[in-house]
């Protein structure tokens, strides 16, 4: 009943119910002590300066007791005495003590319910104290982490209604034109019509992936991966596509790698990923050629094109979500700008790195991710 009743209790409570007992448990050692050897310790030293001569003479038993007496009653005055000044102390160092912590911890309280109505721009005072300073360090933390993830959702947004709304204008005004006989229905209409629709079906199948992998929901079952055969496979799955567009793809994989702690599907998925993007902006009589090589605790795959390349001012952004170096030509493509955000997620999830390097324009470029070894 006493440790919930001290709960309940404010802070300027709970340290002042600390320091008094404290307070309480010092003087209660010091009157023990006092009880237990200070009447035989004075008696000692009293017995000893008389035998000395200091006392100018005996003292009788009488007097003895008396001044005992006395020697007590003053050493339990002082030590009353003690205790209430102790108990003022206490009182103020706990008054002064929790007002510039509680102070602290309201601001940061208000700061954290401006937070929780969607204020993300709020930040908390940093305390001087150390662990309330951490406290409020933390606190902005999560602040700004939550300002970029709301800044994010809102471009997300935007980016998806823009990418559908090209699409749907385009089915929608020649729907229109249908209906009202301005437009004669041809091969060339019903081909446009399909193409749009299969950008419209593009979008919403990254949408729908990139949700799996970025919540948790796509499986990652990470197991022991030959790289020779994640290559080999990828590669021969994707090939006619490159040998339509007229461009050479060439695999260099030394004899020996090491096998690496991957889930092959996904792995697949993002070399599948890196070789469509870099079949996408290669132009016909091209090379694309796919490596491996072992590199500390990770193999490093690699996949480097002679293609459009790209401004060493892109390099950063080309993993976030809908981010294009060209928007014009990246939409004529077809590319829908989800494919490297999966990939990045996916090889994240799966305990390795990726990245993008580019000498510039028309130079080719190189994406690079890695898996650990098993």
């Amino acid at each position: 009943m006493m440790r919930a009743w001290f709960g309940r209790q404010g802070l300027q409570v709970q340290l002042l119910f600390s320091y008094l007992v404290v307070v309480v448990g010092a003087l209660a050692a010091v009157a023990l002590g006092m009880r237990l050897v200070a009447p035989s310790l004075f008696n000692r030293l009293l017995m000893h300066n008389m035998g000395m001569g200091m006392m100018g003479g005996a003292m009788t038993s009488a007097m003895q007791d008396a001044t005992e007496r006395a020697f007590q009653t003053t050493l339990w005055q002082s030590l009353a005495l003690a205790m209430v000044l102790a108990s003022l102390v206490a009182l103020v160092v706990s008054v002064y003590v929790t007002r510039r912590i509680t102070t602290q911890i309201r601001r940061m309280a208000a700061v954290s319910q401006r937070i929780a109505r969607g204020e993300y721009t709020a930040r908390a005072e940093v305390a001087p104290t150390l662990e309330i300073g951490e406290l409020a360090e933390s606190l902005n933390r999560m602040a700004a982490e939550l300002e970029t993830t709301e800044q994010r959702r809102v471009q997300l947004i935007g980016d998806v209604a823009h990418e559908m709304r090209t699409p749907i204008s385009t089915i929608q005004g020649y729907l229109e034109g249908l209906r009202d006989g301005v437009v004669e229905p041809s091969d060339h209409l019903w081909t446009r019509l399909f193409d749009q629709a299969g950008r419209l079906n593009r979008l919403t199948e990254d949408l729908h992936e990139l949700f799996q992998v970025e919540s948790g929901v796509a499986s990652i079952e990470r197991r022991a991966t030959s790289p020779g055969k994640l290559v080999q496979s990828t590669t021969t799955a994707v090939k006619p596509q490159f040998e339509e567009k007229r461009i050479d793809l060439f695999l260099s994989l030394p004899a020996q790698l090491p096998t690496v702690l991957a889930d092959p599907d996904r792995a697949g998925q993002v070399l599948t990923n890196l070789l469509t993007n870099a079949l996408r902006y290669t132009p016909p009589g091209g090379t694309v050629t796919v490596s491996a090589e072992p590199e500390g605790r990770f193999v490093w795959f690699h996949v480097a094109d002679t293609g459009v390349g790209i401004p060493p001012v892109h390099l950063p952004h080309l993993f976030d979500r809908f981010y294009r170096v060209d928007p014009s030509r990246s939409r004529a493509l077809g590319g829908s700008g989800i494919g490297l955000s999966i990939a990045r997620t996916l090889v994240e999830a799966q305990g390795g790195q990726i990245r993008a390097e580019s000498p510039g324009l028309n130079q080719g470029s190189t994406f690079s991710f890695s898996l650990p070894l098993a």
